[in-house]
């Protein structure tokens, strides 16, 4: 075995090919982070001229000269191959401490333990908790949280049909997708010029949930860095009222010739379409009065969407809490969804979830995605590595100044 730098393309060959691949360990988003002031390294394990392990590595920081290394989502590496692991932290870091670093931080995107949908573990499911001793006795010490995301949550779909992945949803779930299916809704894919549209999604969410957004030039950057390689989507769900208050009235017009049908004799049957002409008249007086105030067309919810490796993933999104009564949200999801399945990914990844308690105050973002069915992933978490004595000194001075 021999350790080598790399360069950019030797390492996004192997990248591409590896199982523990992430988009936050790829070229494109180191240049993003080059822009942002950090100085990037590819570094391998070769043997036979053969790539078997790399990562991305990126420093930034300057304490009496002295730098933090982080490998966003790395290693990518086999954890249960002891000899390879041991031989690449070796000289990990001995290579980090030529280039003038002190730490090394990585939360490599590896499940700890297999869990279901409710976060529960899963009987006689994987368990990855020996890589952490693994590691461990190479030097790494175990943070177990994550400043990335520690849980997620997850659909495959790969080998399933539209109709499967419909009836695994809740009802309730299901029954607000097929709301948005009428006429009116319209999928869109934003282009550069347009990015600004999802920007003030994002911003009005953030606001309102207080959160921080990133930047319009943070998005803007993204889809140029990543879209052309087809591996991001800006999407929005928009209402077009002359579409949508037609078929409102096509459906008054189907509910008063049923009601006309029942007989008078089918009193609760007669009371229940009542009441559903009674909720499509409050809906279109509903329409009538936001078109007028707000011209023919109302954007009402959008997604960025990663596309890389075997997963489309939900990273960033916003609504208008003004709209949400329109369930958008739900469309874009349905949407992107059959996106992966007609595109050949594996699972459909939504991405971060900060509990399944349901006292949490986040509880509502696991409960809206557990909806569509799937399973949570916890992730094995972050660990550091200790490079050279200035590890323990910077340590010593910020306790002492954090007292």
């Amino acid at each position: 075995m021999k350790f080598v730098s790399l360069n950019e393309e030797e390492f996004r060959t192997f990248a591409d090919h590896h199982p523990l691949k992430s988009f936050v360990q790829t070229p494109e988003m180191a240049k993003l982070k080059q822009e942002q002031g950090w100085d990037i390294y590819y570094v391998g394990v070769k043997e036979k001229d053969q790539i078997i392990a790399a990562t991305l590595m990126m420093s930034n920081g300057n304490f009496f000269g002295k730098k933090m290394f982080y490998a966003p989502n790395g290693f990518l590496i086999d954890y249960q191959d002891s000899d390879l692991l041991s031989f690449f932290t070796k000289e990990i870091k001995h290579y980090i401490d030529q280039h003038h670093g002190y730490t090394l931080v990585i939360d490599p995107y590896l499940p700890l333990r297999e869990r279901d949908i409710n976060g529960d573990l899963v009987p006689n499911g994987f368990d990855h908790r020996p890589i952490i001793s693994a590691l461990e006795k190479l030097g790494y010490h175990y943070r177990g949280t994550s400043s990335q995301v520690k849980y997620m949550f997850a659909l495959d779909v790969a080998g399933k049909t539209e109709e499967e992945l419909m009836k695994d949803m809740r009802p309730n779930t299901r029954n607000l997708i097929r709301k948005t299916l009428k006429p009116g809704f319209v999928i869109k894919e934003l282009s550069y010029n347009e990015i600004n549209t999802f920007k003030e999604l994002t911003e009005e969410t953030s606001n309102r949930k207080h959160f921080s957004d990133k930047s319009l030039n943070y998005y803007q950057r993204m889809y140029e860095l990543f879209h052309d390689r087809g591996e991001l989507k800006y999407m929005i769900v928009e209402l077009h009222f002359d579409q949508y208050i037609t078929g409102l009235n096509q459906e008054l017009k189907d509910e008063w010739e049923r009601y006309e049908k029942i007989s008078v004799k089918s009193v609760g049957k007669k009371k229940e379409a009542e009441n559903r002409i009674r909720l499509l008249e409050e809906k279109k007086e509903e329409a009538i009065s936001l078109q007028k105030e707000k011209g023919n067309m109302l954007v009402l919810s959008g997604g960025m969407f990663m596309l890389y490796g075997d997963e489309v993933l939900y990273l960033f999104s916003g609504n208008y809490k003004e709209y949400m009564q329109f369930n958008a949200q739900y469309r874009i999801q349905w949407e992107m969804i059959q996106f992966a399945l007609k595109h050949g990914y594996q699972r459909y990844n939504f991405y971060g979830i900060l509990s399944t308690d349901k006292n949490h105050p986040e509880y509502g973002v696991y409960e809206f995605k557990k909806g569509f069915n799937g399973y949570v992933i916890e992730l094995i978490g972050e660990f550091e590595l200790k490079i050279n004595w200035f590890y323990d000194l910077r340590k010593g001075i910020k306790k002492l100044f954090h007292r």
